[in-house]
């Protein structure tokens, strides 16, 4: 996270919209192209009539910007199109400069980092040695970006509240975890986020008293939010947002902020210790979320625990050490099958949080069951 200070700020805003201009205009190039009737435009075509556009005496404040930063912008409209047209993606849709993405490039070769500070191009105007300490980013962090390495795809990025620095940095390959244990399965759900075949529990975080006491006080903000736009609503259909509006609408920001960093920590947390065990194996179950999300009495809470950010974090960290990750069929019925006889409950429902199996008089919890049954899924 970076720290700028306010001229900073200003200039990190000015480069932000600069690579939004340059990805609206290539993306409108293209779009003419196309009901033209034209052939594709290449990206190498749309950078070099962008240089004249910005040679031009109609721009004249691109030229205080970055190149690199447009060239890029440029390129990624470019791929976004063409992924468009391949069926990999949807159509690009133009940034907004209200709801948009604030994002830009920068150049590998000239960024610099330290373990404080973070040094990017052209943030100055001035050549003046005084004027380019404009250029050092003060790092929220100490020593989090590894130094003397090659960086790729450096990336500054506004998320509403804070600015952000995102590098990809290359590792050599992580030899495979040694002396692992059994296979261990591992069962989703609302009640608690995960149980594992070896009886662990992780409750749900969004239980817990410190989040109950956020989300109760950005339930009271957004009353608040929605009563000062009621008292200013003096224009019929037209809302006029006021300073004060602007600040609680902040204060809103920082809570949804603290409760997202809040759950995504919890999540790092425990998958780093699953992947601690060194298991043989770790299977989940393939959920069907969107199925889960149509359900309005469990959109929210399923939405909260996020699913599939804990699958991909299990993933991509047993990926480090070599474990393999099994993810078993959707329709497996792992919680109707009673681990003692086999037999399966068709008619189990979700309500039932205690397994009670008609065949053999087992008795289980349906949660437990279903991790244990993950785990035979391998053998």
């Amino acid at each position: 996270m970076l720290i700028p200070n306010n001229r900073q700020r200003t200039r990190l805003f000015q480069f932000a919209g600069t690579a939004r201009f340059a990805y609206n205009w290539a993306l409108r190039k293209e779009l003419d192209a196309y009901e033209a009737g034209e052939k594709f435009i290449s990206n190498f075509d749309l950078r070099k009539e962008f240089t004249v556009l910005r040679n031009s005496a109609e721009y004249p404040w691109l030229q205080t910007i970055s190149n690199n930063v447009t060239k890029q912008a440029i390129k990624d409209c470019v791929n976004a199109y063409q992924k468009f047209f391949k069926g990999q993606s949807g159509c690009p849709r133009f940034k907004s400069k209200r709801k948009g993405n604030f994002s830009f490039y920068q150049d590998t070769d000239k960024i610099k980092i330290t373990a404080t500070h973070v040094k990017l191009e052209t943030i100055a105007t001035s050549k003046k040695r005084n004027k380019q300490q404009l250029n050092w980013f003060r790092l929220a962090e100490v020593g989090r970006i590894p130094l003397n390495v090659h960086y790729k795809e450096p990336r500054i990025t506004f998320d509403g509240l804070n600015w952000w620095l995102s590098v990809a940095v290359e590792f050599a390959d992580l030899k495979p975890a040694e002396n692992r244990g059994e296979a261990l399965g591992i069962d989703l759900g609302i009640k608690n986020l995960a149980t594992c075949s070896d009886g662990t529990i992780y409750p749900n975080i969004n239980r817990a008293s410190k989040v109950r006491n956020l989300k109760k006080k950005q339930r009271r903000l957004q009353r608040s939010v929605s009563r000062k736009y009621e008292m200013n609503n003096t224009k019929g259909e037209v809302y006029s947002k006021t300073r004060n509006i602007i600040k609680s609408e902040r204060k809103l920001l920082r809570i949804h902020h603290r409760l997202a960093d809040i759950r995504q920590n919890y999540r790092h947390q425990i998958t780093g210790e699953i992947i601690g065990r060194k298991p043989s194996s770790i299977v989940l179950e393939d959920l069907n979320v969107r199925g889960m999300m149509s359900n309005r009495h469990l959109a929210k809470a399923v939405q909260e625990q996020g699913f599939y950010e804990f699958r991909r974090q299990i993933e991509y960290k047993a990926a480090w050490i070599g474990l393999r990750v099994v993810i078993a069929d959707r329709f497996y019925p792992s919680s109707k099958t009673c681990i003692a006889c086999g037999h399966v409950k068709k008619n189990l429902r979700l309500s039932e949080r205690i397994y009670h199996c008609e065949n053999c008089g087992n008795v289980i919890d349906r949660d437990l069951q279903a991790a244990i049954n993950l785990k035979r899924y391998v053998s």
